[in-house]
């Protein structure tokens, strides 16, 4: 029975694999994948890796050294991995898809309780307070919504949207074809958008892709959504538009300097990033912890395509979900 090192385990991770798997021993490891956490998948040919482990070049030297021939990613993102550096040394394989539902229904999720200020009501309500003063936001019926990529994820943010009534306008260099979907320049989804959804992968084109300059753009209190990745916005550019009110409000399930915060429980902590901490204060912002993917769906998913990508390798076989570095 081969050996898998499975990196950053919590115990929604540990439910669908331990349920489905039969071929493999696993070592569940809590601590990030890093270069200095690599030597604990000693013995194992494979490791199983997420969005925010540390896969650079000196992990891949770590993980070679000690014969790992295979980088599991249980995730669709990729952008954590030198996939350069890595060509030609070692394995990688994604899950490029577990469910698109799961991230567009909370995209909606968060664009409804930043409107209508569902977290501030539900405090108020549990300290007997009934006062409907601060409360107020907006019929999202016949207001326009600018997407900002329409893969899978997009093209079914697009559908909940018009199901509220809303006008849907997208932006993005690739158009998906046979969709009713109303293409326009990047400036005439910021000047004409109510609201503004990322669902783009990060990429050197789409880094910082909302920004100064992209902000100025906009139409003034449009309110933006990201359940992307966090470096598609210039976060400090976003707090001052929060807090200059050009932006309505925010609703966030990623964030850029994430990799050291998120999954982790820091409640009895002092913050040391003041971005983040003025970012998450501010009464018209909304902040999940990158839980947008989080559906018995989409993990059950993401626990059957890893495996069939370990056994596929173990196998032999092509590598259906290989991912590997292209000019």
């Amino acid at each position: 029975m081969e050996k898998i090192a499975f990196y950053d385990t919590k115990p929604y991770d540990k439910v669908w694999f331990d349920k489905l798997n039969t071929d493999y021993e696993i070592k569940y490891i809590e601590s990030k994948l890093t270069p200095d956490t690599a030597h604990a998948a000693r013995g194992c040919k494979a490791v199983v890796a997420f969005v925010n482990d540390n896969i650079g070049s000196e992990t891949v030297d770590e993980l070679c050294e000690i014969g790992v021939k295979l980088i599991a990613l249980r995730c669709a993102g990729y952008n954590n991995v030198d996939l350069k550096y890595a060509k030609d040394k070692i394995n990688i394989v994604r899950v490029p898809v577990y469910s698109p539902y799961a991230i567009a229904e909370h995209t909606m999720a968060l664009l409804l309780s930043v409107n209508r200020k569902i977290p501030r009501a539900f405090i108020r309500t549990r300290d007997f307070n009934f006062s409907l003063n601060g409360l107020t936001g907006f019929d999202l019926h016949g207001k326009t919504a600018g997407v900002i990529g329409t893969g899978q994820i997009g093209r079914i943010f697009i559908d909940i949207c018009k199901g509220f009534g809303m006008k849907v306008i997208a932006y993005d260099p690739y158009p998906a074809e046979g969709y009713n979907i109303e293409y326009v320049s990047f400036d005439k989804l910021l000047a004409e958008s109510d609201v503004i959804s990322l669902h783009c992968p990060l990429t050197t084109e789409t880094r910082y892709i909302i920004n100064e300059a992209s902000i100025t753009k906009m139409k003034d209190g449009a309110v933006i959504l990201n359940t992307s990745r966090g470096q598609l916005i210039d976060t400090d550019a976003l707090l001052q538009a929060l807090k200059d009110k050009k932006i309505r409000g925010a609703g966030l399930d990623v964030y850029e300097e994430e990799t050291e915060l998120f999954f982790e429980d820091y409640s009895s902590t002092i913050i040391q990033d003041d971005v983040l901490s003025l970012l998450v204060s501010l009464p018209n912002v909304i902040m999940t912890s990158h839980q947008a993917f989080l559906t018995d769906e989409a993990l059950q998913k993401i626990a059957e395509v890893t495996l069939f990508n370990l056994k596929q390798f173990f196998d032999g076989e092509a590598l259906q979900n290989s991912v590997v570095y292209q000019k």
